[in-house]
């Protein structure tokens, strides 16, 4: 049954309600004591239930998300003009509210790819990586020519040839933590479940050398990690011709595999969120979180990141810290952004975006409030470093910017073999080798972006349907894309460009 109301107020305490779509001035809010509209109030956006004084504090979801500019009449628009960030203390009651999920029912598996390791893969790819920028047009070229009509016929098993390119790679400490962590990501991306084989392809004389990469690392060549190097082959025309020889070795091998019942455990899910809008943390993001739940019931892993977009909410994270020691490690990586914002001379409240301000998000308290949704109820388990291995299951934190290419990288270098993205204004993004699921946070949107979306959690807000039944078919999908059901960015052929290493420290 569709709700009648046309705003929502989430939480009592709350100064604001959202529009369930475009309301006019004039509306009388029948619900609200016959409050009246005092402006047109845009789809997912905010107005002020009742007057509030200048440097009043303003809630949502029972939380901090501002501060009054001026005064702020009964039925005004609350937006950027008159509301923003401001300092206030956060009780991080470190484990307060850590309680074990229930055992499930039953267990549940997903048809994976069992790897000789014992690492389960949801797709079978061959990589093509490299080191530097200076070699990236070479690792496209080998892939495009796999990419062919017919060029894989002979290995059905085989996903396809990804390559994975970027920027980096040179002019640079080669003893540094940038280096460190560029290096630290490739070799999760070449270790990664996904890749039935790897070959990386360097140029020479880069900062980033192949025996370095290799040793710092632990890596040994053999039939299904191979390396070029296009100096010592004598460029580019040579190193592509090695390039498809060596992988045309590597197909074979990677050909035998079949896919087999396997443990819901094995499953590893990156959570994302990019393009929100006011309506992200009511419909998609919470629906998210009761599938992170159910995920994490059955022994799987999710990975939250982009710490810039939990910032005013990371108190919530804390609370559900299984030690004091997981909290305080996730507070240590707040502080550095608060130091690096200052430093950049910047602010961590620049994350909201024009099209974020646009969906209803007017500070970036608001936004992470919404953005923490995606972790459900679930106890912290770890908090990791960017593209840090993931050694434990259950609810984790990753360290990453609030850029969603750059997060997600820094995830599935640390192992997710999923990818769930929810997005309001309707982000087109794609993943390899980790397959991306969309999530659209309303109806309008899903409509007008049906080829990009694979599901939508506006019929929330439509009233159609609840949170936990959207978060079961999240779950269900969860389990039918790992099966090798295509994703809508994997049949558009998205997700060769969304390889973006987080690069710190000084280029020279």
């Amino acid at each position: 049954m569709t709700n009648p109301f046309p705003v929502i107020r989430l939480h009592p305490q709350d100064d604001v309600a959202i529009a369930r779509a475009a309301i006019a001035q004039g509306t009388v809010l029948a619900e609200f004591d016959g409050l009246r509209v005092l402006t047109d109030i845009p789809p997912a956006h905010k107005l002020a239930l009742s007057a509030i004084s200048q440097g009043q504090a303003l809630r949502r979801y029972g939380q901090i998300i501002g501060f009054a500019t001026r005064d702020i009449a009964a039925g005004e628009h609350v937006h950027t003009h008159n509301l923003a960030i401001g300092e206030f203390a956060r009780d991080y009651a470190y484990g307060q509210d850590c309680r074990a999920l229930p055992a499930p029912d039953s267990a549940l598996t997903f048809m994976g790819i069992r790897r000789a390791d014992g690492r389960v893969a949801t797709r079978n790819y061959i990589g093509v990586i490299s080191t530097v920028n200076c070699s990236a047009s070479v690792s496209k070229m080998v892939a495009q020519h796999f990419a062919a009509p017919g060029a894989l016929a002979a290995y059905p098993n085989v996903d396809g040839v990804v390559p994975l390119t970027h920027s980096f790679g040179c002019c640079i400490d080669q003893h540094g933590e940038g280096i460190a962590q560029l290096r630290r990501t490739i070799v999760g991306h070449i270790r990664h479940a996904n890749f039935a084989g790897v070959l990386v392809i360097g140029l020479g004389c880069e900062s980033n050398q192949m025996g370095a990469l290799l040793l710092t690392e632990d890596l040994q060549p053999g039939p299904l990690l191979r390396t070029l190097v296009m100096q010592e082959l004598g460029g580019t025309q040579k190193t592509v011709a090695a390039a498809i020889a060596a992988l045309e070795e590597m197909l074979p091998l990677a050909n035998q595999v079949e896919r087999q019942a396997v443990p819901v455990s094995h499953l590893s899910v990156a959570l994302q969120c990019g393009g929100s809008d006011g309506y992200s943390g009511i419909t998609a993001n919470p629906a998210l979180g009761l599938a992170v739940d159910l995920l994490v019931r059955h022994g799987g892993t999710a990975i939250l990141s982009e710490t810039p977009e939990i910032y005013g909410a990371e108190h919530l994270l804390t609370r559900r810290a299984v030690s004091r020691e997981v909290g305080e490690k996730l507070i240590e990586r707040i502080r550095w952004w608060e130091d690096y914002a200052v430093r950049e001379k910047g602010s961590i409240d620049n994350n909201p975006t024009p099209g974020n301000k646009a969906g209803g998000l007017t500070t970036i308290l608001e936004k992470s409030l919404g953005a923490v949704a995606k972790s459900g109820a679930s106890p912290l388990t770890g908090v990791f470093r960017y593209a840090e291995a993931v050694d434990c299951p259950g609810l984790v934190f990753m360290d990453a910017p609030g850029y969603d290419p750059m997060g997600a990288t820094g995830q599935v270098a640390g192992g997710a073999n999923l990818i769930a993205f929810t997005t309001g204004r309707g982000s087109c993004f794609g993943g390899k080798p980790a397959p991306a699921i969309k999530l659209a946070t309303n109806s309008a949107m899903f409509r007008r972006m049906e080829d990009d979306m694979d599901l939508n959690c506006g019929d929330i807000m439509d009233g159609s349907a609840s949170l936990e039944q959207k978060g079961r078919e999240i779950f269900a999908l969860m389990l039918r894309v790992a099966s090798g059901e295509q994703s809508k960015s994997e049949a558009l052929g998205v997700g060769n460009e969304e390889f973006v290493p987080w690069m710190i420290g000084a280029q020279m």
